[in-house]
């Protein structure tokens, strides 16, 4: 499966932002999935996950209760919405799919990252 991320900017402390990804393939359906992010510098982090049916959803402490996870299986996307902006989420952010690993929020478990969408928050 290829991965398209897109929907990033240049917003302010407070705003929202929609980020999508969109993929190819016929088993999307199939896969949990999950987005994280890396900042200049640092290494690349768990932002959030979702089952394959959308049942369940995961964040990092840092994202819970102002991003949300969500797809559509139909027309083979995920989303994440981001409200209440911070200039620590300033970063580039990926989408990727689950294929393995023992935990959601593990790297190593994921692949078919695709190229990432830059989301730049000012104070």
């Amino acid at each position: 499966v290829q991965l398209q991320a897109s929907g990033g900017g240049l917003v302010q402390a407070g705003d929202s932002l929609r980020l999508s990804c969109a993929a190819s393939g016929r088993t999307f359906s199939s896969y949990n999935m999950g987005w994280f992010r890396q900042a200049p510098g640092k290494e690349r982090e768990f932002v959030a996950a979702i089952s394959w049916n959308g049942g369940s959803t995961y964040y990092a402490d840092s994202v819970k209760g102002r991003f949300t996870i969500s797809r559509d299986n139909a027309k083979k996307t995920v989303n994440l919405q981001m409200n209440s902006l911070k200039p620590e989420d300033t970063a580039t952010y990926y989408c990727a799919r689950r294929v393995g690993g023992t935990t959601y929020y593990d790297l190593i478990g994921y692949d078919s990252w695709g190229q990432g969408t830059q989301v730049t928050v000012s104070s």
